[in-house]
């Protein structure tokens, strides 16, 4: 995995961020061109897919969980062309097996894919903030971040370092999965038909991201401003700071 990492181009890179920030800006056309493309049955091996990598795989958490899971409800209601019981089956599995994934990633690759510093999201206040988390919550911490872009990809990661045994991580996974799921597939089946949402689809899709990232937003606001008044008081620099901290989370 990190050979891959290695190997990966930078027009890679922008070409996967160019793909999802389309994906982002209009779901439904995608989805709808991946049912008359793929059809009714296969159409649900991209949508798999895409759930799976940003819920399973630490390197990719920006992908557009939410969106995609509340515009899928949408196609599934009468005549959408997708059917309710296999797009809930369908993600269930994918939000599972992929948090599933990560954690057995982080338990076998964890501190070597952290001591490379390829993930840079993979920040130190990110992970201090889950490591809170974890001291506070306990395996609420894998339900409760399900709502949250990044830290959805980044808890199991955390968890399969050393935070969890996988009996106790698999139920809150479980418990995470099937509601973070069930909550957006089912809003965008009950209200995706309301002509406010049909015409204004692609800002109450902005809508829901806006929301979702606001807690990681409002937290990294907070951990930045709280960096500067530790400066202040100890009169270490903040960069100085941060290094000391990503070091002291290596050992």
């Amino acid at each position: 995995m990190l050979s891959f990492i290695a190997t990966t181009t930078k027009d890679d890179v922008l070409g996967i961020i160019d793909f999802f920030i389309n994906l982002l800006k209009d779901p439904r056309g995608f989805i709808a061109g991946w049912i008359i493309t793929l059809g009714p049955v296969w159409v649900y091996s991209p949508l798999f897919l895409i759930v799976f990598v940003e819920t399973g795989v630490v390197f990719f958490p920006f992908l557009p969980g939410d969106s995609l899971l509340f515009a899928v409800g949408v196609f599934s209601a009468d005549g959408g062309g997708l059917n309710l019981f296999a797009s809930l089956m369908v993600f269930y599995a994918a939000a599972i097996l992929g948090n599933t994934s990560n954690y057995w990633i982080a338990r076998f690759l964890g501190h070597r894919i952290i001591d490379s510093g390829k993930v840079k999201a993979l920040t130190p206040e990110r992970m201090a903030k889950l490591d809170h988390f974890f001291s506070k919550y306990g395996g609420l911490t894998i339900v409760i971040t399900r709502f949250m872009p990044f830290f959805r990809t980044f808890a199991p990661f955390i968890a399969g370092t050393g935070h969890m045994n996988f009996g106790k991580f698999t139920v809150w996974n479980c418990i995470g999965g099937v509601a973070w799921v069930s909550l957006f597939v089912l809003t965008g089946y009950f209200f995706g038909g309301v002509p406010f949402v049909q015409e204004h689809f692609e800002v109450i899709v902005l809508g829901i991201v806006a929301v979702s990232v606001a807690p990681a937003f409002i937290a990294a606001i907070k951990s930045a401003l709280s960096s500067k008044k530790k400066a202040k008081e100890t009169g270490i620099p903040a960069d100085v700071a941060e290094l000391k901290a990503e070091e002291d989370l290596r050992k």
